[in-house]
């Protein structure tokens, strides 16, 4: 089953500014689409509107049906919420079977629970579930309907690191072969999930592409920041790229900011001095900020300089992104 979206909302809360989306996505058959963007830029409010939750303007298309006009319990969408909305008069499998009561063709409820390691759960009720537990209930319910598209907000966001670690594993394998629109603010989440990725910001989509296209060429200073690139003034570290590597001079402009990954800038050998700001152990290595003319860069580094020390700063050219006419804000 396809997704296509083509979608604009206003919403009014009182005591706030009108918040408007405005979308034109489109899922294909079996894909997982991440929606990634930071709280506030309408990410839920999009899922909302896909699944009939909001008035719009535009159309929703599930294999080419248009079901804008349709509520949600016509739309054929599974829906699964970032706090489970789970009956907590129901048992467990009472949730599972509670969609099925409208589509007679879905699925055993127990062969879910099962697929899903949570078939002792059954005769359970939420209020005795883990976060884990009551999220892979809230799962196994929106896949008991068979939907053409599942749509996740933010299912692993409440959960502590380890259950989301695992369950974020037991997702890989359930929207292999789902056509899937999941959203988050969570970079590792993304990558290890999307198919493709949408980055959103403001109620709008900055940029869609691949995890790697993504994160490795990012087309904004926004996207790179998002993802986790430095996105640095030319002015401060133009030099840290080789003339001989930079190919032109493009890539030095003054009016132009850099964008690159953490991971890929190399530390004492050759290139730019700075000075070690601060180092932060991490699971896969030392994060070190260096600090240069008022702007800071973030490397890795194995056994890094101490905090105080100076050392030099080389960004390879192939991994540099020149994105112009930003300022080059660090953050």
């Amino acid at each position: 089953m396809s997704l296509d979206v083509a979608v604009s909302a206003t919403f009014a809360a009182t005591g706030a500014e009108p918040f408007s989306i405005d979308v034109d996505l489109a899922v294909e058959p079996g894909e997982t689409l991440v929606v990634l963007g930071p709280s506030g830029s309408g990410k839920t409010l999009l899922l909302e509107t896909i699944a009939g939750y909001h008035d719009h303007e535009g159309t929703v298309r599930a294999d080419g049906r248009d079901v804008s006009d349709e509520p949600p319990e016509s739309r054929d969408f599974g829906f699964v919420f970032q706090q489970y909305a789970l009956f907590p008069h129901m048992t467990v499998r009472e949730n599972v079977a509670f969609g099925t009561r409208y589509h007679p063709e879905g699925r055993d409820p127990d062969a879910l629970l099962s697929e899903l390691g949570i078939a002792h759960l059954a005769e359970r009720t939420p209020a005795t579930l883990s976060g884990g537990e009551a999220q892979r209930v809230a799962l196994a319910r929106s896949l008991a309907i068979r939907p053409s598209t599942l749509l996740l907000d933010e299912p692993l966001s409440a959960l502590d690191v380890p259950t989301r670690e695992s369950l974020r594993a037991d997702l890989a394998a359930i929207v292999d072969d789902v056509t899937a629109l999941y959203v988050t603010h969570n970079r590792t989440t993304a990558r290890a999930l999307g198919d493709r990725i949408a980055v959103m910001h403001d109620g709008r989509v900055v940029q869609v592409g691949t995890p790697e296209a993504v994160f490795e060429r990012p087309a904004t200073a926004f996207v790179a920041r998002f993802s986790g690139s430095n996105c640095v003034p030319t002015t401060v570290w133009g030099e840290a790229v080789a003339a001989s590597e930079a190919g032109d001079d493009e890539t030095n402009r003054g009016d132009a900011s850099l964008a690159i990954r953490p991971e890929h800038v190399v530390l004492g050998e050759g290139g730019l001095s700075a000075t070690v700001e601060r180092a932060i152990r991490e699971d896969n290595g030392v994060r070190v900020a260096l600090a240069r003319d008022g702007s800071t860069v973030e490397a890795y580094a194995g056994s890094p300089p101490a905090v105080g020390q100076e050392t030099t700063v080389r960004f390879p050219a192939e991994h540099v992104v020149r994105l112009p006419g930003d300022d080059g804000e660090t953050g």
